[in-house]
């Protein structure tokens, strides 16, 4: 999804909810929709990459987007060490997200 379709999708009354992941210091918005999830892409469809939060915040909230859910990379276990846990699925990183603000 481009920032074109998403102010489109706004105007026709979509209310998303925004993901903000956390990689390692980059970040990835997907948008979560009544047809699913959608990174959100460049023209050629490859996936808009951030650096911070701030650009983040001003194009979410230039579209009249107003909070969204802070989530991390998917990292559990430690083979180093023998522990071994199972993956969040994505309702538990939404649940567990933390909330945030683009106001």
């Amino acid at each position: 999804m481009t920032l074109d379709s998403l102010s489109r999708a706004l105007q026709q009354g979509m209310v998303p909810v925004v993901e903000v992941m956390s990689l390692d210091g980059i970040y990835k918005v997907r948008i979560h929709h009544c047809h699913g999830i959608s990174d959100l892409t460049r023209l050629d469809g490859k996936a808009l990459w951030f650096k911070g939060t701030g650009e983040i915040r001003d194009l979410m909230r230039s579209r009249g987007i107003s909070h969204g859910v802070l989530t991390w990379a998917d990292q559990w276990g430690d083979e180093m060490i023998g522990m071994v846990s199972r993956s969040l699925n994505q309702e538990e990183l939404l649940a567990w997200g933390t909330r945030i603000c683009f106001r």
